[in-house]
């Protein structure tokens, strides 16, 4: 007989915890905030809250990344140009390739990492 309770998998309010975030001393300081929603074996996710005008140094990841727009408006600097992500626009990204994100105004993006953890 099939198992008719809901599934236990987790569920993320993400205007909420962007909320949230918009309340840390990181964001006050720092122009942007980032909680750890999924710390699996083999994946990462993380909401960043980061107000406009503000800019993420450049960086890469190891792993294949997407960055998933959820509100306002964020750039995406890679070495042949800018990607723009509005409210809703979801980007991916090969492993390894240098960006940065810049807010253009106060947003928030779900960032999803491939990860291979520990071998």
């Amino acid at each position: 007989m099939p198992n008719s309770e809901p599934s236990r998998q987790p569920t993320f309010d993400l205007p909420s915890i962007a909320e949230e975030l918009r309340q840390t001393e990181p964001y006050r300081r720092d122009g942007h905030s980032a909680r750890s929603l999924v710390r699996a074996a083999d994946l990462r996710v993380l909401l960043i809250a980061i107000q406009g005008r503000t800019r993420i140094a450049e960086h890469h990841a190891n792993e294949s990344v997407s960055v998933h727009a959820i509100s306002g408006h964020v750039r995406v600097h890679v070495p042949d140009g800018t990607i723009e992500l509005p409210a809703g626009r979801l980007l991916c990204l090969e492993r390894g390739i240098k960006h940065d994100v810049e807010a253009t105004v106060d947003s928030a993006f779900v960032l999803t990492l491939g990860w291979r953890g520990e071998h």
